[in-house]
This record gives structure tokens, sequence and C-alpha cells, in this order.
């Protein structure tokens, strides 16, 4: 089983913008300096990220926007301490879950 072409094409362009620095929910946000000086950040928002997107039972994405948004949240809140999550999060949006293999199993 693969993960669908809306995942991927969710995930790709939240890549991009997160990457490129011009994230429409994070305008006025010095962000980009976070990939080099403390990645964590940034690999909570991916995580928060994909704990929120939602499927339907044909592996469509149904809330795109919600999940950037609430990861773009966590990054505006770190950034500026004066912000506030709205609602705060809950603890199944932050877990980091275990990573893979360091080997395939295939």
């Amino acid at each position: 089983m693969r993960l669908s072409n809306s995942f991927s094409g969710a995930l790709r362009t939240f890549a991009y913008f997160m990457s490129s620095g011009s994230h429409y929910m994070l305008k006025g946000v010095d962000y980009l300096s976070l990939y080099g000086s403390d990645p964590s950040a940034i690999e909570q928002a991916y995580a928060i990220f994909a704990n929120v997107l939602e499927f339907d039972e044909y592996g469509q994405v149904l809330n795109a926007t919600h999940a950037q948004r609430r990861a773009t949240d966590y990054v505006r809140s770190y950034c500026d301490s004066s912000f506030r999550v709205e609602p705060p999060f809950e603890e199944w949006e932050v877990a980091l879950h275990e990573p893979p293999p360091l080997k395939d199993v295939i």
C-alpha cells in the first residue's frame, strides 16, 4: 500500500512553502533560520501537519488547510512568544511518533 497522490500533493505543497520561506500563513515571521539553528522546531511543525491531516476512505486529504494552520501556528508561537495558539494543542497533535527502522524491511 502506498500513500495517496492527495497526501503526496499536500505534503509537497506544505514542504515547498515552508522551505522557501513563503508560506502565506507565516507572513512577517522569520522562520527560515530555524532550519539551521533549531531543526527540532521544524520537525515539530511537520509532525503536527501529519498528525492533524484527515483522509476519506479513498485516501483524499480532507483538511490540508487546517493541518497547515495548526503547524504554522506552532512555528509562529515558537518565533513569537506573545502569540497564543487557539485552541491550544492537544497531546495527539504534537506527538512525535517512532521513526522507521534504519534498514528497510523490503
